[in-house]
């Protein structure tokens, strides 16, 4: 079903060139991923891993960036990057009889910035964080991770700050890229009509000057602070509410029962907080859950948007269903739904190039081990209903867990979070800047 092994080497400076060969496609996915994000910055840097990753658009010695923008569109491929708390990447999907002219455009933007148009960027990205900034259903997200990861890098927003962005020096910047844009902190991934061995040859000839040295060094350890309350005023039709605790490490055996519950909770029309929130009564649009895990933390999130006069009857529910999770054995046609779902996205991703790219890249820069498709499977099969209640009660329990809030009446969304969290609903807020409850 999933085909060959992924293979995967180093060079002689520690670059790792992973690759996975797609027969019947005429394309290939490939990106280059950076073992850097924003919780490798300290707060006088915050936002500059995403800051760095526009800029390495903005010329080469070699290439303007009109001329990069240029050379991508003849392709009629797709060019971007993206930029999260672990990991940067810069990644393009092209007919295979291009990538090799392709793929030294993207080294030597890469490794050859000269940060060009600077302070023309530095706009463009405080105008991205001023966009964000207006949408509230993005910015509960980042209010919860920081109550959940307090005064520490996994607590802030990826794309930082406009304070920082609009600042920053010019060699401070290159003195970022200069530490963590090194051969053995990055990751060639791709997938498609691909040959590994010319991968690796091309890999090397044209990164091959990457500065070498040891491993990175590693972020500051991240801990889970006590449950908080964050709320932020806004003059919002909706209140955006998040409510999330401590969650599995990316590594953890137990992540593919994770999956499973949080399939069943709330990412299928037919979950759990999707029937009784949305379909049953009407309540939200917007109702769901996410994991996400790190190298040494993660967490658990259920998110909802509503208006004020709904939102107690939406607490409730979430509350009742998280305590059922963890209360009542799950059962079979539930399970079985969730684990053919799960199987199905995975089976469906095989036939994407960048889908299995992805894969690929984001677990070997993150070193999280490489399975197939098969042996994940044989993974979420082995999952069993004991499995989904021990991990509801331990992590998706509301008594152990931090809510973010933004919306106009803080009387109101504090009478909402009752139903759920009693304990944090009399609770001192925050500290929030730009509109902090009290």
């Amino acid at each position: 079903m999933a085909g060959d092994r992924p293979r995967l080497d180093t060079t002689s400076r520690g670059l790792r060139v992973v690759s996975e060969p797609m027969s019947g496609v005429r394309s290939v996915a490939l990106g280059i991923w950076i073992g850097v994000g924003s919780r490798f910055e300290t707060p006088a840097q915050a936002g500059v891993s995403h800051f760095l990753e526009h800029l390495l658009f903005k010329g080469t010695p070699q290439y303007t960036a009109e001329e990069i923008a240029q050379i991508f569109d003849g392709f009629g491929g797709e060019v971007n990057a993206a930029t999260g708390r672990d990991y940067t990447v810069v990644y393009i999907r092209v007919l295979d009889e291009i990538l090799e002219r392709g793929v030294p455009v993207i080294a030597d933007m890469l490794m050859r910035p000269i940060f060009a148009e600077l302070d023309q960027e530095r706009k463009v990205v405080c105008e991205e964080i001023a966009m964000y900034a207006d949408d509230p259903e993005d910015q509960v997200h980042d209010l919860l991770a920081r109550a959940i990861f307090p005064d520490q890098p996994l607590g802030r927003p990826v794309i930082g700050t406009a304070e920082v962005v609009a600042n920053i020096p010019k060699p401070d910047i290159a003195a970022y890229h200069a530490d963590h844009y090194r051969a053995p902190n990055m990751v060639v991934a791709a997938a498609g009509n691909v040959d590994h061995d010319a991968l690796v040859a091309l890999a090397d000839s044209l990164l091959g000057d990457l500065p070498g040295g040891g491993p990175a060094e590693p972020p500051v350890p991240a801990h889970h602070g006590r449950p908080q309350l964050a709320l932020l005023q806004k003059p919002t039709e909706q209140v955006h509410l998040c409510i999330g605790g401590p969650g599995l490490t990316r590594s953890d055996p137990r992540r593919h029962a994770q999956a499973v519950l949080d399939t069943m909770l709330g990412g299928l029309m037919s979950s759990r907080l999707f029937q009784e929130v949305r379909e049953k009564r009407g309540l939200a649009y917007s109702v769901g859950s996410y994991t996400a895990g790190y190298a040494d933390a993660g967490q658990v999130v259920v998110h909802l948007g509503t208006r004020e006069d709904n939102l107690a009857t939406c607490c409730a529910i979430i509350q009742a269903e998280l305590h059922k999770l963890r209360d009542e054995p799950v059962k079979d046609p539930e399970l079985r739904r969730a684990k053919d779902h799960l199987k199905g996205r995975l089976v469906l991703g095989t036939e994407s190039p960048g889908t299995r790219m992805n894969r690929l890249g984001r677990a070997v820069v993150t070193d999280t081990e490489l399975l197939t498709i098969d042996e994940i499977i044989d993974r979420v099969e082995a999952v069993q209903a004991s499995d989904i209640q021990a991990l509801a009660g331990e992590f998706w329990q509301p008594e152990s867990m931090s809510v973010a809030a933004v919306g106009p009446n803080p009387d109101l969304i504090r009478a909402g979070i009752a139903k759920v969290t009693p304990h944090l609903a009399e609770a001192a807020s925050l500290d929030l800047a730009h509109g902090a409850l009290a």
